[in-house]
């Protein structure tokens, strides 16, 4: 990740420099693949990357009533809600009697309003639960896509804090019209999933959570099984996701990232393939901007093509997500305060989201689309072999890039998967995802990702992707005039990979940009470096995962 500051030829790499059509790498770059020589974790033991099953023995069923045996009772709250709650609400009563004179009292002294993510909860006797608790949406006309989701995560982190093994989340108001019922009801499924979820791979003491079954308070005579199941898919990718960007780089390489899509494709192997491309046939196919990034690391790259093949696909989409499972910067290195070369290991974000939504995807089986998923995986390490600051490398589009920062990687990774994705794939509409840039943390902070894209339609549909899923994103200028007034032209290539200081979130879009060839390809670029990780919110947040499943998805429609 870049950090805030600043004819066609055959593959160039360091120590091969392009002179012309019929430039060669030189020997070193025709070795034989090396296996790693690392161990796999630090503690040598083999520890998972990421699970495609992260849950365990949770169940999440609908109930129309509260089951025996049920610890916990949480309902969601507008505003409206929670400022006509009265010491006899007869819905609160219709759970318990007296139930709503201890709701009120609990309300009244933690002065809790309703507000969008405000919660209270107490203990309550004489009922069949030993516990209550609400959960604010905000003002009923405004309530954000993820908050059925949140309701999910509160209520059963709630139960699992006070050791219960049985909950049930319902809403409070239960007048909504059965199609709308049933997509909050898949909500507080996926939430229900991900706040039961505590990743405790790397623990040795780690212990099972307490909460076995998660009760959904379903309107009369409505089944929501589809919809659990839906949800438990969503929260199986966003889990994925977490995990691959929470795991340390010594455990989530390339190769292991690879496995994961491996994983996939034989779990859906009805819609799913999966090829795996190694080093040299990486270099037989001209990709020297990404062969150049992972030549100084001991781990092999791997370039990943995971395909999903829908019911009657019409449309052809690809999802690029950067795989850099650690950076060090290469030569010009990250050093000093704020590089976060300590936190590297979340520069494979993009690809982690990728994989995710592939998750996703392969689960809940859109129809009408195929999907490729693609991942440009590897390390950007120092070394005799690595990258230099003025290395000039060839592109497989037949593209020159003078190098004059090595820790600008990532969009060079970047530019031979898309053009694989628009060459070989064939995909008409393409998305990449990357935690690109500090310059875009520095404009748009910690919970908001950037979104570049030349085509109005495109914004459009990623938008509305992004309000279903209750992710933030922002779109960002593309200017054109930034290209020669930032430094981005070369005496000696095509371009350069990085320009000025100023404007560098938007100089890595308007790099990628030209490595998509037809005008009639649709292309997005998602710049996620802020919103991958939040230490707040216990690190790797598994953002985007739900944003690009969501639109790939709704291409078949």
């Amino acid at each position: 990740m870049m950090p805030p500051s600043a004819p066609r030829a055959s593959v160039s790499v360091p120590g091969a420099r392009a002179i012309g059509p019929r430039a060669r790498p030189s020997i070193r770059h025709r070795t034989p693949v090396r296996s790693s020589t690392r161990t796999f974790a630090a503690s040598g033991g083999d520890y998972v990357p990421g699970q495609l099953q992260p849950f365990g023995d949770l169940s999440v069923v609908g109930a129309e009533a509260i089951p025996d045996g049920c610890q916990m009772l949480v309902l969601s709250v507008c505003e409206a809600d929670a400022e006509k709650l009265s010491a006899d609400d007869k819905v609160l009563e219709g759970y318990a009697p007296g139930l709503a004179a201890v709701v009120k009292d609990m309300c009244d002294e933690q002065e809790f309003k309703g507000a969008a993510g405000s919660s209270v909860f107490t203990r309550v006797a004489g009922a069949p639960f030993k516990h209550v608790g609400l959960v604010g949406l905000g003002k009923a006309d405004a309530i954000a896509g993820d908050a059925w989701m949140a309701l999910g995560k509160e209520a059963t982190a709630a139960a699992a804090k006070s050791k219960c093994t049985a909950v049930a989340v319902g809403k409070y108001w239960m007048g909504d019209e059965e199609a709308d019922f049933r997509g909050k009801a898949e909500g507080i499924a996926a939430g229900a999933f991900l706040g039961s979820f505590e990743d405790s791979r790397f623990k040795s003491d780690a212990k099972p959570g307490s909460v076995k079954t998660v009760h959904v308070v379903t309107q009369p005579g409505v089944d929501v099984a589809s919809e659990i199941a839906a949800g438990k898919a969503k929260a199986s990718g966003v889990a994925l996701t977490k995990q691959l960007v929470a795991a340390p780089p010594n455990v989530v390489t390339p190769s292991a990232l690879a496995r994961i899509a491996n994983e996939i494709a034989a779990q859906f192997p009805e819609t799913c393939s999966v090829k795996i491309l190694e080093k040299e046939e990486c270099e037989a196919m001209g990709m020297g901007s990404y062969l150049g990034v992972a030549e100084a690391s001991d781990e092999p790259p791997k370039f990943i093509h995971l395909t999903y093949k829908g019911e009657g696909a019409k449309q052809t989409v690809a999802v690029v997500g950067k795989g850099l499972t650690f950076d060090s910067g290469g030569y010009n290195i990250k050093a000093g305060a704020g590089s976060m070369i300590e936190m590297m290991k979340f520069d494979m974000g993009g690809a982690g989201a990728t994989l995710g939504a592939a998750r996703i995807i392969a689960e809940t089986a859109p129809p009408g689309v195929e999907a490729h998923f693609i991942v440009a995986s590897c390390e950007n390490m120092i070394g005799s072999r690595g990258l230099r600051p003025g290395d000039i490398l060839t592109a497989s589009n037949g593209k020159t890039i003078e190098v004059n920062n090595t820790d600008a990687e990532g969009r060079l990774t970047l530019a031979d998967a898309l053009v694989y994705a628009e060459k070989t794939a064939g995909a008409t509409s393409i998305v990449d995802v990357a935690t690109l840039t500090g310059a875009c943390i520095v404009g748009l902070g910690p919970e908001v990702a950037g979104m570049f894209t030349p085509n109005d339609d495109l914004a459009a549909e990623l938008e509305a992707s992004a309000k279903e899923a209750g992710e933030l994103f922002w779109r960002m200028p593309m200017q054109d005039t930034y290209w020669k007034s930032c430094g981005m032209t070369s005496e000696y290539a095509d371009m350069k990979n990085t320009g000025s200081r100023g404007g560098g979130a938007i100089t890595a879009a308007l790099f990628l940009k030209r490595f998509i060839e037809k005008d009639t390809t649709k292309w997005g670029h998602l710049d996620i470096a802020g919103p991958v990780w939040d230490d707040k919110k216990g690190g790797a947040t598994g953002f985007a995962a739900q944003t690009l499943a969501a639109w790939v998805a709704k291409q078949g429609e």
